[in-house]
């Protein structure tokens, strides 16, 4: 366990980096969509984000939600050591638990003005690949890891748990940001258990009623419980638009713009 949480950052790191590249190189490959904007402006940007959101998560929650996890479940509170459940099973409940938590706080984060406002960065990318995946403000993230937090306090999760479930997360959500042709049969097939990236690209789109499905991020059962899936765009995968109107434009993807973004206003 100590080795686990003493390499923990790393770990991630490798296989972001892993799976970031693995994306690119299929983006190449079999490009779903034409790109509007340059690369070089949007990647730049968008990858300056991820260092900007990890410098500042690191100085305000140096523990984080692993370190959380390794804290209580040594103390042995929260609900799944209470019922005394084996490694393995506190594992799978710990990845399938918080991915619902975040399906219900992608839901709130459009709900409620305030929180949009912030996740709207999110979605204002005018062009939909693996980097959209990490386009996030970095308020947005830091409540987010407050969210987990919380949740793997109350579980009292297995470090391993946790560790693996932001795996997962990190490496679907890249998976279903990327601007990827997969053949429409297995799309069918996957989308009944994981997000892919035609059932993710919907949510992207510039229609209010689009933008509000297809909330998760690695499962996709939830929006299939809870009646959020959306199957197609109504203009269609290769045709459909993305991004917010007045946050459009070469200018707009600078990262000031990005982080000033929801303090300015619609125009």
């Amino acid at each position: 366990m100590s080795s686990l949480l003493a390499h923990e950052s790393l770990i991630r790191a490798a296989v972001f980096l892993g799976v970031l590249g693995i994306m690119a190189l299929w983006e190449i490959a079999t490009p779903r969509r034409r790109l509007e904007l340059p690369k070089l402006l949007r990647w730049s940007n968008n990858l300056g984000l991820v260092v900007l959101d990890t410098a500042i998560l690191r100085l305000a929650l140096p523990i984080m939600a692993v370190g959380v996890a390794a804290w209580i479940s040594g103390k042995g509170y929260g609900l799944f050591p209470m019922l005394g459940l084996p490694l393995w099973a506190a594992v799978t409940a710990t990845v399938v638990v918080l991915d619902l938590a975040i399906y219900f706080q992608h839901r709130v984060f459009h709900a409620v003005p305030a929180l949009w406002r912030l996740h709207r960065m999110h979605h204002s990318d005018p062009d939909y690949d693996v980097t959209t995946a990490l386009r996030f403000h970095p308020i947005e993230i830091f409540l987010s890891m407050l969210i987990k937090m919380a949740v793997v306090s109350g579980l009292g999760a297995p470090p391993e748990g946790v560790i693996l479930f932001e795996i997962i997360l990190n490496g679907s959500a890249m998976f279903n940001h990327a601007n990827i042709r997969l053949p429409l049969g297995l799309d069918r097939v996957l989308r009944k258990v994981v997000v892919t990236p035609d059932m993710h690209r919907v949510h992207h789109s510039e229609i209010k009623a689009e933008a509000d499905s297809n909330f998760g991020f690695a499962l996709s059962i939830w929006d299939h419980l809870f009646r959020t899936h959306i199957a197609d765009p109504s203009k269609g995968q290769e045709t459909m638009i993305f991004g917010i109107g007045a946050f459009k434009g070469a200018r707009e993807m600078w990262l000031d713009k990005l982080i000033t973004q929801p303090f300015r206003r619609r125009t």
